[in-house]
């Protein structure tokens, strides 16, 4: 009986590269006729009950994220299926809330319903654990956080980046009490936007590291997040008259309590991570660093679905630039006479 491996030979491809042929996967046209010239003059025949079998638990890709709530991950995963539909393949969408446990078991599911492979939006840096997956030889692409350890490909933004260009900012337009409410510790994009943070102020005269560390508050990425930390810098013996938020969501409940405590921008500034269709229409409108989220999504199914087809590249990291997008929300502090010049001595 002829075998995949004798039409391998006779068209001098791999077998992979045979069952793609047959499996309708991705084959350059010229080798995907050698194949199909080999097989017709062999006689070979696949089995087509595997190969129906095959495609239906190869059709479907899954995607593990935090919170879709998030407009972030909203428009990631809209990334994801448009990139997805190009092939055919349908994609599982699984909702981790930042729970590394509830993570797992979707990662478990996926093993055990033999998706075609997944992409991760890690619940935690440290803890996010992907071994089953690679034990069961099935592509993964680690998307805005990389486990750490994972031998996987990743679409990653520059964070760090951003987190600069947010801090430099708001110290271009005279706010010099700037604080920063970042995500949980642990959470790669959380440590990333802060050291950015951290890097600026750690040079800046009349600032520094420690001074920068005691306006710093972690949260947990969400709305009522937010809140209390905006609520615990508004009670510091001398509070800032900025902050830079590390995410939408955490910049909605920031809003929130500065409201309520009469202090709203420009006068004190607000900075996001992450843009939002609102960000325009509020009074005054949302200065934000724009994450380019629809294009992490589409360069993460791009990758996966080059190792579900078969390819043999070495593991890929691709980084994603944020960018500045400057309006009223920090154009300067209510009172700058009041406010020491850069270079003075940080206030006792």
């Amino acid at each position: 009986m002829t075998t995949i491996n004798d039409v391998a030979r006779a068209a001098g491809v791999s077998p992979a590269t045979v069952s793609r042929v047959f499996n309708g996967g991705r084959v350059t046209p010229e080798r995907a006729e050698r194949v199909r010239r080999a097989a017709a003059r062999l006689g070979f025949a696949p089995n087509r009950v595997a190969q129906s079998l095959r495609k239906q638990r190869g059709s479907v890709i899954g995607l593990v994220i935090p919170d879709i709530e998030n407009p972030f991950f909203t428009s990631l995963a809209r990334g994801v299926e448009d990139a997805a539909q190009r092939t055919n393949l349908s994609v599982v969408l699984c909702n981790t809330d930042e729970d590394v446990d509830k993570e797992r078991r979707y990662l478990d599911v996926a093993v055990a319903e033999q998706m075609a492979g997944v992409i991760v939006a890690a619940a935690s840096r440290t803890r996010t654990d992907l071994s089953a997956l690679a034990a069961r030889g099935m592509p993964a692409v680690a998307v805005d956080r990389r486990p750490r350890g994972a031998l996987v490909d990743a679409v990653l933004v520059d964070n760090r980046h951003g987190g600069e260009a947010a801090t430099e900012h708001l110290l271009e337009r005279g706010y010099r009490r700037i604080a920063c409410i970042t995500g949980p510790q642990g959470a790669s994009t959380s440590e990333e936007r802060l050291a950015g943070y951290l890097d600026v102020l750690r040079e800046a005269p009349g600032h520094g590291e420690e001074r920068a560390r005691a306006y710093t508050r972690y949260a947990d990425f969400r709305v009522e997040g937010g809140r209390s930390a905006m609520a615990a810098l508004l009670a510091m013996d001398e509070p800032p008259d900025a902050v830079f938020v590390a995410n939408n969501l955490m910049t909605v409940g920031a809003l929130q309590v500065l409201a309520e405590a009469g202090r709203t921008p420009p006068g004190f500034g607000v900075l996001t991570f992450g843009d939002v269709p609102w960000a325009p229409l509020v009074r005054p409108s949302l200065t934000t660093v724009e994450l380019p989220s629809y294009e992490l999504g589409r360069a993460a199914a791009d990758l996966l679905l080059e190792r579900v087809a078969g390819t043999s590249k070495p593991l890929q990291t691709v980084v994603l630039r944020t960018s500045l997008r400057v309006r009223d929300s920090t154009a300067g502090p209510a009172d700058p006479v009041l406010t020491p010049p850069l270079g003075a001595p940080a206030p006792a």
